[in-house]
């Protein structure tokens, strides 16, 4: 057919494009959303462990949360007690196909219930 300049190929191709480019940002938004709750999850089990050995002093409380922390494969950033509260920062690396080589972090809080 003389008449058919591929319009429709072109056409497939283009939504072809949109549809892998709309995949591959739904795959890393749901890679930082479980990067995020990982690091969540080992903020709050950490500053929980802190929390139980602020008896002790606040090094082995730290290292006992830096323990917890590198268990669920995060990073612990901080860690300081309060009192008997301890307070913790965590970063969990992010997969390597997200790009900008950022980390998901979380901050926790733990100790006595107080005033």
């Amino acid at each position: 057919m003389s008449g058919d300049r591929g319009a429709a190929t072109v056409v497939a191709a283009v939504l072809s494009l949109a549809l892998v480019i709309l995949l591959s940002v739904v795959l890393q938004l749901g890679a930082v959303t479980v990067a995020r709750h990982r690091a969540e999850g080992a903020a709050d089990l950490a500053a929980l462990a802190a929390a139980a050995y602020a008896p002790h002093g606040q090094q082995v409380a730290c290292e006992r949360a830096n323990r917890v922390a590198n268990g669920m494969r995060a990073e612990l950033a901080e860690c300081r007690m309060n009192g008997w509260d301890a307070l913790v920062t965590v970063r969990a690396d992010l997969p390597a196909f997200v790009p900008g080589g950022r980390k998901a972090s979380a901050r926790a809080r733990a100790g006595p219930e107080g005033d």
